[in-house]
């Protein structure tokens, strides 16, 4: 039996355990975790510098390595997270619908784990505690398979997370961390039947491949190429406001705009305050012939420019003629994650609503608040840009399934 399938099997017996496990239990092995991982900060701190070094003497960019890298603040950070997801509410077990048939049988829909969860995400380790904590509270059994970049940094942060389930008396074998070589992945992927759902987070690179190379179900996560569009109608004021901070706020996250559509009427305006202020935060604008010839320190786009998720200071623009215009472009060049229009049309408003398919659409306000916690859902998994299943944050409940329980006195069909 290989290393990958034995893994699996082991988290398939735990996953038994946790689907039994009381909401209390689960609470109790959260917050021993929490607790587990300050205790443990100077380990895991420790096995982060190496990977930290190993990064940088192998030239990696520094905003990669910042992601990367752990101190006690982040540490902490993560425990915070845990005791968080402990005072959500479990969602095992919540009735989704639920009715009493003429023949008298009770019928009831619901919220069960998936089971076995695994999870492929890159760079940052504290996903590795989220990740964890997050399965483990909707009842799944999970396998971490992060990125070999963090490799010591997610050993550490495993070991100390399987030692605090098993005190609280849950199988250690809810966490288990995954190797990170080609072939164990590729063997990860083949695993249906003890696997139940696959996860990827990080680039487009990585969750292409596991979308078309996996035989395990995969819920598609995260790839935002997000438009910010400044309609015909818009306070331009307020179309700049929100435009920096959904570029600049946080320029290296799914839900950061990487591209500005401006319409015709308002452009040389909107683009005479927008440009400036672009390049004043250090962005650099790839422009279409218009945009270009509007500011000095445009950069011409390439086709591939408008299709890129940039997750840096780099922003596409392009000036459109119409609503429909910047309609069209989105659909040919997002990625279904979060686009804005900015506009006091209520007219334009419905009309951008109902026609761009994303997983969040944004009236008059930063691409920025697609997250589990902004929304109020408390922690996420990813943003999910499919559309079955789930679409958009993906909290504690989009990490379940359902099943129907049926009670009767006997009735039997004729």
């Amino acid at each position: 039996m290989s290393e990958i399938i034995e893994l699996a099997r082991r988290a398939r017996e735990a996953s038994y355990a946790l689907a039994e496990a009381s909401r209390a239990t689960k609470d109790a092995a959260l917050h021993a975790m929490a607790a587990a991982l300050r205790a443990n900060t100077d380990i895991i701190v420790a096995a982060n510098a190496k990977d930290v070094a190993a990064a940088r003497e192998a030239g990696t960019p520094e905003s990669t390595v910042d992601r990367l890298a752990l101190n006690p603040d982040r540490v902490d950070a993560m425990a915070t997270g845990l005791e968080e997801l402990a005072g959500l509410t479990d969602p095992v077990g919540e009735v989704v619908r639920g009715y009493t048939l003429p023949n008298g049988l009770e019928l009831r829909q619901v919220r069960v784990p998936f089971g076995v969860v695994g999870i492929i995400y890159e760079a940052r380790p504290n996903v590795t505690a989220d990740a964890a904590g997050i399965c483990l509270k909707s009842g799944n059994a999970v396998l971490l398979r992060g990125s070999s970049s963090a490799a010591a940094s997610n050993e550490a942060i495993v070991g100390v997370l399987r030692g605090a389930a098993a005190e609280t008396g849950l199988p250690a074998d809810v966490v288990q961390g995954v190797p990170t070589d080609r072939a164990a992945v590729k063997e990860l992927m083949q695993a249906r039947g003890l696997v139940d759902v696959l996860i990827p987070r990080g680039g487009a690179g990585l969750i292409q491949t596991v979308v078309t190379e996996s035989t395990v179900p995969v819920i598609e996560t995260g790839v935002g190429n997000c438009h910010v569009y400044v309609d015909a109608e818009a306070d331009l004021e307020l179309a700049l406001t929100i435009l920096l901070n959904a570029k600049t706020q946080r320029p290296s996250v799914c839900n950061a705009a990487e591209s500005l559509l401006v319409h015709s009427a308002v452009a040389p305006e909107f683009l005479a305050r927008a440009l400036p202020a672009l390049a004043e935060a250090g962005v650099t604008v790839h422009g279409d012939p218009t945009v270009v010839a509007a500011g000095k320190d445009v950069v011409a786009a390439t086709e591939e420019d408008f299709g890129a998720e940039y997750n840096s200071l780099d922003l596409s623009a392009a000036v459109v003629d119409s609503l429909e215009a910047a309609v069209q472009h989105v659909r040919r060049y997002g990625s279904g994650h979060t686009d804005a229009i900015i506009t006091r049309s209520q007219a334009a408003a419905r009309r951008f609503v109902a026609a761009v398919d994303s997983a969040a659409v944004v009236v008059n306000a930063s691409t920025r608040f697609t997250d589990g916690g902004e929304f109020g859902f408390g922690a996420e998994i990813g943003i999910s840009t499919q559309k079955l299943h789930a679409r958009g944050p993906m909290g504690l409940p989009e990490m379940t399934s359902t099943k129907y329980v049926v009670t009767g006195e006997g009735q039997i069909r004729t």
